[in-house]
């Protein structure tokens, strides 16, 4: 069986990136001593994970922020009142934290939970005509930083479908309608990573476990359909819940492999084993994410064997959620 990660608590040990993204802030140090502190807690959680046996080194995970932000950021969808803002760390935080400067006063975008944890996003604001277009440099560069170490890099970003649920559109218009642009975009990424040597992609859809409209029930076929073209292979994951109603749509999807929390929705785990291709991953977050608590590895061994025994090579675990400190 193989391990791998969702993500990994980016704020470092003693809670350094909060420390420095906040001396930051006050001024009292510059741009290129914060980029120096990310780069070294990025490296600092790969060979923490390394060592761990993590074989798929998560990178995209990383946000001086959050992660939703990120997105919007590599998206290009940046509201209109910030775009003459010099772009880098400069717009990244007036986005999450407004501006004030030289008498110019812009407010920050809105901030939501993230699903049902104690965590918080920038919620997206896309215009009714939004264009996207990708601006991923940073991203890209993480992957080759992961890379020069030795690490074989699997990139984390929010899959299309739950970073549009996730987001609002100026005068409430339809979101959906913004579907095909984004794809576009999507697409151009994942090529990115693919002339990049990446095998692997997680692209994180949690809004595949809720109630969900029929519309967008039908989004997730259309889109994976869409994106399955690309030259590398997609693990879609969810965690927060079980798959409800949408299992059904979840296993038929056209991706290389799906991840589910057991830990929230353990009765999931024999409908998906019963349900999914063979051919394709089944990801298994049977590690609690939120407990301080040892697992019982023997108790859950036990679980596994007969998963194993129906997917063998194909059987990946984990940890049940995604991190976002």
């Amino acid at each position: 069986m193989s391990v791998h990660n969702l993500g990994f608590p980016r704020i470092g040990k003693q809670r350094e990136l909060k420390k420095h993204v906040e001396a930051f802030w006050r001024g009292d140090i510059k741009e290129q001593a914060l980029l120096a502190e990310g780069k070294n807690l990025r490296e600092q959680a790969w060979q923490q994970q390394a060592e761990a046996g993590v074989e798929l080194m998560p990178v995209g995970d990383f946000a001086w922020y959050d992660h939703v932000l990120n997105m919007s950021n590599w998206l290009g969808v940046i509201p209109q009142r910030f775009r003459h803002l010099p772009k880098g760390l400069t717009q990244y935080f007036a986005m999450a934290r407004g501006y004030q400067q030289q008498g110019e006063t812009l407010a920050a975008c809105k901030m939501t939970k993230w699903f049902d944890t104690n965590y918080h996003y920038i919620v997206p604001e896309l215009e009714k005509d939004q264009g996207f277009q990708l601006q991923v440099d940073d991203l890209l560069a993480q992957i080759k930083e992961a890379q020069q170490l030795g690490h074989q890099v699997k990139p984390v970003i929010v899959g299309p479908v739950s970073y549009l649920w996730l987001s609002e559109v100026t005068g409430h218009g339809d979101k959906l309608r913004l579907l095909p642009a984004l794809l576009e975009a999507y697409g151009q990424l994942l090529q990115h990573f693919a002339e990049l040597g990446i095998n692997w992609v997680q692209l994180d859809e949690p809004a595949l476990t809720l109630d969900l409209p029929v519309d967008w029930r039908q989004a997730y076929e259309q889109t994976y359909h869409h994106l399955q073209t690309a030259s590398v292979k997609i693990l879609l994951a969810t965690y927060f819940e079980g798959l409800g109603d949408n299992l059904t749509c979840a296993v038929n999807l056209p991706v290389a492999g799906l991840h589910i929390d057991v830990v929230r929705a353990p009765e999931q785990l024999i409908s998906v084993v019963d349900r999914l291709p063979r051919y394709k991953v089944l990801s298994v977050g049977i590690i609690n994410g939120r407990s301080v608590w040892r697992a019982d590895l023997r108790q859950l061994l036990q679980k596994l064997k007969p998963v194993y025994q129906a997917f063998g090579d194909n059987l990946w675990l984990l940890d049940s959620e995604v991190f976002l400190d």
